[in-house]
């Protein structure tokens, strides 16, 4: 049995609904703490949680590698992991995302909370994936998508930063295929549950001549099993 055939179904339609009810408080100024950093979160920027912080955690100590490499954060939000990136000493970051006042809040936090790093580049993009980027290639690319199958609101940042679905994974996975922006020996971290299709989003990297690997599961205990996929092409180890 592949990886794939080991993955578990969406949850039913109403419990993946039930679990993913917006907050109230997206269209306000709030504020997030992590690692001893302070970050302001404008109305309508992402507030990360326990599965951003997968990510966050293994960029600032090394279990996703980004020390001398070319990182890309695909996401991007407050720009936690951009930070943690220049704090590990990453040789260049690029801080991707569709929403403008996304990148703009990342670059603020970037320059306020790593400054100018000696060795560590930053870039931010502006970018529906990566439409209309023109660079490239990344080492490490991280991705946290808002892959959740249902629609759960009707507003449009609800959506954006929740629940686009598995389609824009085969997006990402394409565009970094067709467009050869994984460097020889590259990495990509792209983490989702069974509050979306997974066998559908492994299913388009293999698709897209990735072969897929969980580098990570956790069970919440509440039906949601989140996992931490790890990307190769030509038979990076």
């Amino acid at each position: 049995m592949d990886t794939i055939d080991r993955l578990p179904p969406p949850l039913p339609a109403e419990q993946i609904i039930a679990l993913n009810q917006p907050k109230a408080d997206l269209h306000t100024l709030r504020s997030y703490e992590w690692n001893g950093w302070t970050f302001d979160v404008p109305p309508g920027v992402f507030l990360p949680g326990a599965t951003s912080r997968m990510i966050h955690e293994r960029v600032l100590d090394g279990r996703i590698e980004v020390r001398g490499r070319r990182y890309a954060a695909m996401g991007t939000g407050l720009g936690v992991e951009a930070v943690a990136a220049a704090a590990r000493g990453a040789r260049s970051v690029h801080a991707f995302d569709v929403h403008a006042e996304s990148v703009a809040t990342t670059e603020r936090h970037y320059r306020r909370l790593a400054g100018s790093p000696e060795g560590t580049t930053f870039t931010g993009v502006v970018a529906d994936v990566f439409d209309g980027f023109d660079g490239g290639p990344f080492d490490v690319v991280t991705f946290n998508p808002p892959a959740v199958s249902r629609t759960v609101s009707d507003d449009p940042d609800v959506v954006r930063n929740v629940c686009v679905g598995a389609s824009l994974l085969e997006r990402f996975f394409r565009q970094l295929a067709e467009r050869d922006l994984l460097a020889p020996g590259g990495e990509v971290y792209v983490i989702a549950s069974n509050t979306a299709d997974l066998r559908g989003i492994a299913g388009h990297a293999v698709a897209n001549g990735f072969t897929v690997e969980v580098a990570h599961r956790h069970d919440w205990q509440d039906g949601v099993l989140t996992y931490l996929f790890r990307l190769t092409r030509g038979g990076g180890a």
